[in-house]
């Protein structure tokens, strides 16, 4: 044999022995994990779980572990939280010890623990207080953010009349109209619905989405410790996230240069005010890279998870036209043909409310969870965490919790309906999470679904283009996120 192939064999030998002492210390390192199935070293449970299928596979294992288990994605050890009890036990009733953030692999290159998303500890705390304020501040949950969500219904009624009842992928009809609001507020403007900037913007938003969903996604969360060296779909993720990035960026620079500290005229101005007043300290939180991210993370969240929430409740509403038709009639009763959809409606109108609940429960926008991490060494349900372990709070499986929904997989607005047909909530209700990682943006999704549902519907009826028993609603893709199916729909004027 040649020197040179002894050589490669030797080197693969003695790479592979590495990686399984690697494994083997990760495996071993303290602590009294959950039970789970017997990782191979390095790779884990790959043979238990499928990189096509993580939930799925999750809820399997549940099957024979319970509702707290342990998986190996590669080497890398997650605790798995299933059904309302054992996850609001764990960031709600040990929201300290659970509110670190775990490893997103995929995008963790463009962020490196920085923003409001992805960030631990002090810096988390700090970006966390400040964004909850800045966004109050700018009428985030208010009467002014009504007003602008209005405004931008309206532009999306005129859009959709212009479509005369022909057949449209709703799409970028609802992420342009859906991402102004949020526009409004981190870049103080929103954007006209034919600019090109914009709707590249989107399709990047659109395609990160997907791409955070892709088995390729699920395979490089597993094992990122040597996909990262590797070419492949992987890495498409990482290069449109630094072009959003580059966006932002773009719009810090104009804002620098027209600033006024006197008049803060966004969510950008007012960072950059922190920043002039922290410039003294070595140790501010409020620095460029941070800005540039969690204003990446505020728009992208608040882009993409309402507009696909929408998307995916037209198809719901199309497949159930009975419920479509009682909404139709609550907003007769309520606010009637002329008068433009406010929040205060929303009292008054349980029906509707219960559907838009049963439409984000059933599409369950994000199945996994956001991960989460143990800040320090953890005692949980009889077992040992030690700090830094990973945790995916599965709230698709709390979503589906059949203690808390008489019927899990089927669309039911009764779900959230007491006897009397009045409004009820529910504890298992979380898809904004739980706990001290709750969605900051929570307050404008409810206010933004409510306003953009009602103020369609008062002016529109949705028609399938085929009959609703075949219409599909199982997600394109299900991996980080349930992608909506891909569709098209004619809006009537009624």
């Amino acid at each position: 044999m040649e020197l040179g192939g002894a050589l490669t064999i030797f080197l693969a030998f003695s790479l592979s022995c590495l990686f399984i002492l690697m494994a083997w210390k990760r495996i071993h390192k303290g602590g009294r994990l959950p039970p789970g199935p017997t990782p191979i070293p390095f790779l884990g449970n790959i043979l238990q779980v499928r990189i096509d299928a993580f939930y799925q596979s999750f809820m399997k294992l549940q099957e024979k572990y319970g509702n707290v288990f342990t998986v190996y994605l590669g080497p890398r050890p997650v605790v798995i939280l299933c059904g309302h009890e054992a996850v609001k036990e764990a960031l709600v009733d040990q929201a300290d010890n659970f509110s670190g953030r775990g490893e997103i692999a995929t995008i963790e290159r463009n962020f490196q623990g920085y923003g409001l998303a992805l960030s631990n500890g002090e810096r988390w705390k700090v970006l966390r207080r400040f964004s909850l304020t800045t966004l109050r501040n700018f009428g985030m949950g208010k009467r002014s953010i009504e007003e602008r969500i209005q405004e931008e219904a309206g532009y999306l009624l005129e859009e959709f009349r212009k479509t005369k009842g022909t057949p449209i992928d709703p799409t970028f009809f609802l992420s342009r109209t859906v991402s102004n609001v949020i526009s409004s507020v981190v870049f103080g403007s929103r954007f006209d619905y034919e600019d090109k900037q914009f709707l590249s913007l989107l399709e990047m938003i659109n395609e990160s989405f997907i791409e955070m969903s892709v088995p390729w996604a699920q395979l490089y969360d597993m094992f990122s410790g040597v996909m990262q060296y590797l070419p492949g779909r992987h890495n498409h993720i990482y290069y449109l996230i630094e072009d959003l990035k580059a966006f932002v960026a773009s719009r810090v620079k104009v804002n620098e240069a027209t600033l006024d500290p006197q008049n803060p005229r966004d969510f950008i101005d007012c960072f950059l005010i922190k920043m002039h007043q922290d410039k003294k300290d070595p140790h501010t939180e409020f620095n460029l890279k941070n800005l540039v991210l969690t204003t990446l993370n505020l728009f992208f969240a608040g882009t993409e998870t309402v507009s696909s929430t929408l998307r995916y409740g037209f198809l719901l509403l199309m497949k159930y036209p009975q419920v479509e038709a009682k909404v139709h009639a609550e907003i007769n009763q309520v606010i009637g043909p002329h008068r433009i959809p406010t929040v205060d409606d929303r009292t008054k109108m349980p029906y509707t409310d219960a559907v838009i609940h049963e439409i984000q429960r059933l599409t369950d926008i994000v199945p996994l969870g956001v991960p989460h991490n143990v800040t320090r060494d953890t005692h949980f349900r009889g077992y040992f965490l030690p700090k830094g372990t990973d945790v995916y709070p599965l709230l698709g499986s709390v979503l589906r919790d059949p203690k808390y929904f008489q019927y899990p997989n089927d669309f039911y607005p009764q779900h959230f309906l007491d006897e009397h047909g009045r409004f009820r909530r529910n504890d298992a209700f979380v898809v904004f999470s739980s706990g001290k990682r709750v969605c900051v943006g929570e307050a404008l999704a409810r206010m933004e679904l409510f306003l953009y549902l009602t103020s369609i519907l008062q002016n529109f009826s949705l028609r399938s283009l085929v009959p609703p028993e075949d219409i599909d609603i199982t997600p394109r893709i299900s991996g980080f996120g349930n992608i909506p199916p891909v569709y098209k729909l004619c809006l009537l004027a009624r």
